[in-house]
């Protein structure tokens, strides 16, 4: 059974690029195309398409409006096509908040060198739609109806030795947003890796930055990682844990993709079992693919203890499970629960140093 798309994007160029993309592979085809959400409504009701594509500027209706309505009235597996400018990431970002699987850039039609590597991107963004687990619109955004609006927790530890070492991929942006939420301003420094290409990790960690307790921003490359502070890679540079004297300190790094990524988790989670040992703690998150696995067992080979995002609360499983079938993981469990669960290992391990 072929993975059924439809397009929606007031780019007449762009929807016949979009579809000859997506008809030469073998386990997807359009089943519609539509130039505004007008028309994409009644082809929604009339194909029952798997996945949407969905341009964030469009006529007639805001692409977010419509993305909001879709996700209250028919919730769907959607992938935004945005276009490579600030005011594109932004709207971008807010689109992934209502809901969005994940987003791929306008194609660079004058290039046609590269067509076929962002063929085969759209195609690997469409197959994780596919099998993206859309949670109730009551669930996203960080807030668990049963809970209320999520409370920054104590941190019991003093120690600035201790690191927070983060991976994820598709569905990231809101996990790792959740979890942010709750770091309080004095918890230990955190990087993070979050697969998203460059021109938009800037305008993610600016709007976590001003949600959190915490300071957020792109790491820049040999800065001090101070407490209270979180280090998000950068889209085009792997990001990595290094050491200067006592202080540790973000390195970045262009080289090759690593796991078909850069940045990668893999990269920094190996830099973090090399510089901090059995002072980090890791986390893996939502995301597909296997990048980040090895990386996290190479960190608990060097003593760090490990959690993992549970397949119930992942948008995708592939990167937790990969983990825990690695045996690199310490703790499974539910993303909102992941951040307090941390904090009681960090004064347990405390406890335990002070009565040694």
């Amino acid at each position: 059974m072929k993975i059924k798309v439809l397009i929606v994007d007031d780019s007449a160029l762009i929807r016949s690029v979009m579809s000859e993309i997506i008809n030469s592979q073998w386990d997807m085809e359009v089943v519609g195309v539509a130039p505004d959400p007008i028309v994409a409504r009644d082809l929604i009701k009339l194909t029952n398409p798997d996945v949407l594509t969905l341009d964030v500027e469009m006529p007639k209706m805001d692409g977010l409006d419509f993305l909001e309505k879709l996700m209250r009235l028919r919730p769907m597996p959607v992938v935004m096509v945005s276009s490579l400018t600030e005011n594109g990431s932004e709207i971008t970002m807010r689109a992934l908040e209502l809901g969005a699987v994940d987003f791929v850039t306008k194609p660079k039609l004058s290039i046609q060198s590269g067509m076929r590597e962002y063929t085969d991107l759209i195609a690997e963004k469409i197959r994780t739609a596919s099998r993206a687990k859309i949670k109730p619109r009551s669930l996203i955004s960080g807030v668990h109806a049963s809970e209320g609006p999520l409370a920054p927790i104590r941190n019991p530890l003093t120690s600035s030795e201790k690191l927070i070492i983060i991976g994820a991929s598709t569905g990231g942006t809101e996990a790792i947003k959740e979890f942010l939420m709750q770091m309080p301003s004095d918890c230990p420094g955190i990087l993070i890796t979050q697969h998203m290409p460059e021109g938009f990790t800037r305008s993610f960690a600016n709007r976590l930055d001003k949600l959190c307790k915490i300071s957020v921003k792109e790491a820049e490359g040999d800065e001090r990682i101070l407490p209270g502070h979180a280090y998000i890679a950068p889209g085009h540079s792997h990001l990595l844990l290094a050491r200067s004297g006592a202080n540790y300190i973000t390195k970045l790094d262009q080289g090759p993709p690593v796991n078909r990524h850069r940045p990668s988790v893999d990269v920094l989670f190996r830099s973090a079992a090399i510089s901090a040992g059995k002072n980090a703690v890791g986390v893996i998150l939502t995301g597909m693919g296997k990048d980040g696995a090895a990386g996290m067992l190479e960190m608990r080979n060097a003593g760090a203890y490990n959690f993992a995002q549970d397949e119930s609360s992942c948008v995708v499983f592939g990167m937790p499970r990969e983990a825990i079938a690695m045996g690199a993981t310490h703790e499974v469990g539910p993303l909102h629960e992941l951040p307090g669960r941390m904090m009681t290992y960090f004064a347990a391990h405390s406890s335990r140093a002070l009565r040694v």
